[in-house]
Order: structure tokens, then sequence, then C-alpha cells
């Protein structure tokens, strides 16, 4: 049983970590290929841009995200409410640890997920009279997609350290555990 659920959680930090990769790549990409002013075309007072592929980079990046926030809670959560769980007076750093690196996670996701939505819909296709915002034309700004492939990566590793520390709190109190039980067997 101890083995399977050490594959599990392998398994499952694992896929954190290639999805953060995923959207990590995406949102590099997607700085590479986003309309630039040089592709607005103007007719008369109206504006237009053709679509570009960081939309659908856009899109990938928001969805990791998503995935990786949504499966490393559950892992958090998990630990935090499992039956053996660890409380505050167990292990004060871990749990503090876990939590700060959880409020991380959570804030780095909400400012990385803003930016990603925000951009991903300048890119979209703009026809005359269509404009984005007001039936103006806007181009995303040099930077925003490589600051959201930064904000990923701090989402990503506040995540797995948040998944590790409760992991490394919830082994501590099970060995402890153990040995009380092996001392009173004696």
């Amino acid at each position: 049983m101890e083995e399977k659920t050490k594959h599990g959680f392998v398994m499952v930090c694992t896929v954190i970590i290639f999805l953060g990769a995923i959207a990590f790549s995406a949102c590099i990409s997607a700085e590479f290929k986003r309309t630039k002013v040089k592709d607005v075309k103007f007719d008369s007072k109206l504006c237009s841009l053709p679509g570009s592929h960081a939309f659908r980079l856009g899109i990938t990046a928001s969805i990791c995200l998503l995935a990786i926030q949504i499966i490393g809670n559950s892992m958090v959560c998990r630990h935090f409410c499992s039956r053996e769980k660890i409380t505050y007076e167990d292990g004060k750093k871990q749990w503090i640890a876990a939590t700060s690196l959880l409020v991380l996670s959570w804030f780095s996701f909400g400012i990385a997920i803003v930016l990603l939505a925000t951009a991903t819909s300048m890119n979209r296709k703009q026809s005359y009279g269509k404009g984005w915002l007001d039936e103006e034309c806007y181009t995303v700004k040099d930077g925003v997609y490589t600051g959201s492939g930064a904000l990923v990566l701090v989402t990503v590793a506040s995540m797995m350290g948040s998944i590790l520390t409760t992991r490394k709190g919830h082994r501590k109190k099970q060995v402890e555990e153990g040995r009380k039980m092996h001392a009173g067997e004696r």
C-alpha cells in the first residue's frame, strides 16, 4: 500500500511539473507570436487586427495553469484533511511553510491568469469596427507573456513546495506514531 501511494505521489508531482513546462513554453511562444503594432490596419477611423497564434497558446497556458492549481490544491487538501492530519501543534514550521507557499501559489496564479486572459483576448481577430475595447484595437505590450511565464514558474514552485512540505510533515507524524506503537509493544 505504501509503495502504491508513493508511486501515485510521484506521478502527480510529475504531472504538475509537466503541465508547468507546457504552460511556461506556451507563454514564451506567445510572446513571439503575439500581434504587433505593425499588424494594425486602418480604414479611415476604424482599425483591424489579424488573429494570431498567441491566442491559442494563451488559452493552452491558462488551461494548464488552472489544472496545476486544481491538482496541487487537491494534494495539499488531502494531506491537511487526512485522518492522520498534521495539527498546528504537531508541526508548526511545516504547517506555516505549507500554508505560506499555498497562499503564494494562489497569489501568483491569480495575477498570471488575469495577465494571460487579458493578453490572450487581445490576440483574437479584431475586425473593422469590432475592436477589443470601445471599438479600438489594442496590442499586447512586450513582456506580458514573458511575465506570465515567470508567474507560472512561481506558481509551480510554490505549489510543489507546499505539497512537499505537507507530505514531509505528514510522514514525520506517521514515523512518530509508528515509534510510539513499537515502544508500546515492548
